[in-house]
């Protein structure tokens, strides 16, 4: 791995983020956030394409975009959505199998197009909601918890690591380095509480920075499972040093739901 390259990424897409959740009005943050979603359902797609799974695109992207619209547009709702995608979904199969060959290739088609889309526009589009709902700070603490954590997963893991956590979907995760990404993330935790969320009370934080840190560490080997499923390590190579779009969001994808809900139940 080129540190240097990683690096320079890095500070450039922490510099981006900061920018847009700063400054950026509701509006630009939505549709930009659209914008790293479908770039990452490529992505996803492009992967499954390689299983020759046929995973419609434009559908897929219509069927994200529909669920983003249920975030942005309370009136029409998540379920609503949803049934909206189910129902386009069918139309669209039903019109577009019109031969035996595409046939064969029916189930897993409409199966990995109706996954992909909710896979990734649902639990990303609670990224806008957090900012929605409780402002740019809890945003904050968020990816300091997720980053901070991911720094220490690494430097704990690489030269302590012994035992391994996931084998298949990520050979180099050890427990050891999950120890370190949550004690990391705690740290994180209190670093962001004290900075920026002084009123939460102290354990609640740590225990968010626990319990969001954990889903992490599941969502990031689920992502990795799709790539080794088909044989390659990043999604794709538009970042230098740090793979794709699916690469850079895949500990968000649980994680930010969690941290949600972990918000309204214990914050507020």
């Amino acid at each position: 791995m080129n540190l240097r390259k990683r690096s320079l990424t890095a500070f450039f897409l922490l510099g981006i983020l900061f920018l847009v959740i700063q400054y950026a009005s509701l509006i630009v943050f939505f549709l930009l956030l659209q914008v790293f979603i479908l770039a990452a359902l490529v992505e996803f797609y492009n992967l499954a394409d390689r299983k020759k799974l046929s995973p419609q695109r434009a559908l897929g992207a219509a069927c994200a975009l529909i669920i983003s619209a249920s975030f942005y547009f309370p009136r029409l709702g998540f379920e609503r959505g949803l049934f909206i995608c189910l129902l386009a979904a069918c139309v669209y199969f039903v019109v577009r199998i019109s031969t035996l060959e595409r046939l064969a290739g029916f189930p897993q088609s409409m199966s990995i197009t109706f996954f992909g889309a909710l896979y990734l526009s649902f639990p990303l589009n609670y990224l806008y909601r957090i900012r929605l709902e409780n402002g740019v700070f809890s945003l904050y603490f968020l990816f300091a918890v997720i980053f901070l954590g991911d720094s220490g997963a690494y430097f704990i893991g690489r030269p302590f690591g012994r035992k391994k956590m996931t084998p298949i979907a990520s050979p180099n995760k050890t427990w050891e380095g999950s120890v370190g990404g949550i004690l990391f993330a705690c740290l994180g935790a209190l670093a962001a509480r004290k900075l920026l969320l002084p009123d939460i009370v102290l354990w609640k934080a740590v225990l968010c920075g626990v319990l969001v840190h954990a889903a992490a560490q599941i969502s990031d080997p689920l992502e990795s499972l799709f790539k080794r499923a088909v044989g390659i390590k990043d999604s794709s190579n538009v970042l230098p040093g740090h793979g794709g779009f699916l690469d850079r969001i895949d500990s968000l994808i649980l994680a930010s739901p969690l941290f949600y809900y972990f918000v309204e139940a214990l914050w507020k």
